[in-house]
């Protein structure tokens, strides 16, 4: 049942079938609510998903208001690695919603955490969305933070974490192209 709901929801969002005043004043609260310290395990991390996919499809300023203070709180859960492990594998959607700045002073410390779990599977997740996570901050901070960050990620101790690492090196690398001079422009699909 709650799987059903959480699908139908979205639907409901991505058609634009909820208007934002309900979004903000009914949806988001609950949402908020299930992913509480004292929450259902499984309730949080479903919640927590939900959270992530409708930030691209409720904006900038209702993510930035009510979901990320949540969402940066979920990336340090240190009760459950699943939660960890869903914010990062959603990291990038997050950044690309609040854009450059709350990305630079926000999100940027819980990555950097999230890189160095203890768990590879977060470890791992970081690694898949760490080219979107660069695309929201600026070339000063791709090349003094994250591409340190990226070599750390490449001689992990997991195989599955540099193999995800190195699955990304192409996709990290182009981000440093400077679209003017190169005539390159990434653009997701």
């Amino acid at each position: 049942v709650r799987k059903t709901s959480q699908a139908a929801l979205l639907v409901l969002l991505e058609q634009e079938l909820i208007e934002r005043y309900d979004v903000e004043t009914k949806v988001c609260p609950v949402l908020i609510e299930l992913t509480a310290p004292d929450s259902n395990d499984d309730a949080k991390t479903e919640a927590v998903a939900i959270m992530c996919k409708m930030a691209s499809m409720v904006g900038k300023d209702i993510t930035e208001r009510l979901v990320l203070p949540r969402f940066c709180e979920m990336c340090c859960d240190c009760r459950m690695f699943h939660v960890r492990k869903v914010c990062a594998a959603n990291f990038g959607d997050i950044c690309s919603v609040v854009g450059q700045q709350a990305t630079e002073e926000m999100l940027l410390p819980r990555f950097f955490q999230l890189c160095s779990d203890n768990v590879w599977g977060v470890r791992k997740a970081c690694a898949e969305c760490f080219m979107v996570v660069s695309c929201a901050t600026s070339q000063e901070v791709r090349r003094t933070k994250l591409s340190p960050l990226f070599i750390n990620l490449i001689g992990d101790p997991s195989r599955w974490v540099r193999q995800a690492a190195f699955q990304s090196l192409g996709p990290f690398i182009s981000t440093f192209a400077n679209p003017s001079s190169s005539g390159q422009y990434f653009k997701e699909e």
